[in-house]
């Protein structure tokens, strides 16, 4: 039996892939009781990436190593939630573990990340502090809920502005949650699917990734329905990753890929806003959050 199923979407990030693989590796043989597998899905890359996981794949399977390595080579990009979901029908894990292509995971024990979830069932997701290069948490990775508010006070600056004053960064900053302790284990409302552990059947239980969202936006919606059911996620900061972020998106170096990431971006805003937010407010409300998004869009 697989206690942990690890599922990697890839596209057009081989070397930063390969770096990811080998830190993951790395981190596993510090967990040798679990039995694990790693199951890579690609987008249709174009960089050279889908012969590189076949080499991996017969070298891992040649090595005889005790983790399983499995490679679903997409014709088309699917997108990333339905990659995802690609993965976990092929998973046999009790639990899965939504990885990046670009996270470099080299020193988490992931027994104890196990341990932590078995002993309180109520726990639906767990995370660890997710890095970027200039050493500071990612954002994204420390969410509250995009409600109306959050996002103005988001957006307007609000949450910056008084992110250093404890009882105000509570009222202003719940975009990010600034107002709770980064060195401590506590509740959130959603990490990022950067780094991203359920169990397999709360996955299921809730229909897994929404497929609407293309990229951006699954991991919030994901995390809402798991949250609505009861469950507990959990920011646990005793490990940590790094985080490469925006290696193919909005910060990708073709014009091209960058206004595709961009649209992509805002839509996914617009598609948890109205289905999360839009039934409970009024046709002029959901025309403003429309018609805000979009002057965001064009200002970005």
């Amino acid at each position: 039996m697989i206690d942990l199923s690890i599922i990697i979407v890839s596209y057009n990030t081989k070397n930063i892939t390969r770096q990811c693989l080998t830190a993951l590796q790395k981190s596993l043989k510090k967990s040798p009781k679990i039995k694990t597998e790693i199951i890579i899905v690609d987008n249709a890359s174009t960089d050279g990436s889908v012969t590189f996981l076949k080499k991996f794949q017969e070298t891992s399977s040649k090595s005889q190593t005790k983790t399983n390595i499995q490679v679903i080579n997409n014709r088309v990009n699917v997108g990333f939630g339905k990659a995802n979901n690609q993965g976990v029908k092929k998973a046999q894990g009790t639990y899965i573990l939504f990885l990046n292509s670009d996270v470099i995971a080299d020193s988490v024990n992931f027994s104890q990340l196990l341990d932590y979830m078995q002993k309180d069932t109520d726990i639906g997701v767990l995370t660890v502090k997710v890095k970027l290069p200039h050493g500071s948490i990612d954002p994204a990775s420390h969410r509250g809920f995009p409600t109306i508010w959050r996002s103005f006070c988001y957006y307007a600056g609000l949450k910056s502005l008084f992110k250093k004053i404890p009882i105000l960064s509570r009222v202003f900053g719940g975009y990010h949650l600034t107002h709770l302790d980064l060195k401590k284990i506590h509740e959130i409302d959603s990490p990022t699917a950067a780094f991203y552990l359920t169990k397999k059947d709360i996955f299921d239980d809730v229909g897994g990734f929404d497929e609407s969202f293309f990229m951006y936006g699954e991991d919030l919606d994901l995390s809402y329905r798991i949250k609505k059911e009861g469950y507990k996620i959990i920011y646990y900061p005793l490990y940590s990753v790094l985080h490469l972020k925006y290696q193919s998106g909005l910060q990708h170096e073709e014009d091209g890929i960058k206004k595709l990431t961009k649209k992509y971006f805002y839509d996914a805003m617009k598609i948890f806003y109205d289905k999360h937010y839009g039934p409970k407010n009024n046709f002029l409300v959901n025309k403003f959050i429309h018609l805000a998004i979009e002057c965001k869009k064009r200002m970005f």
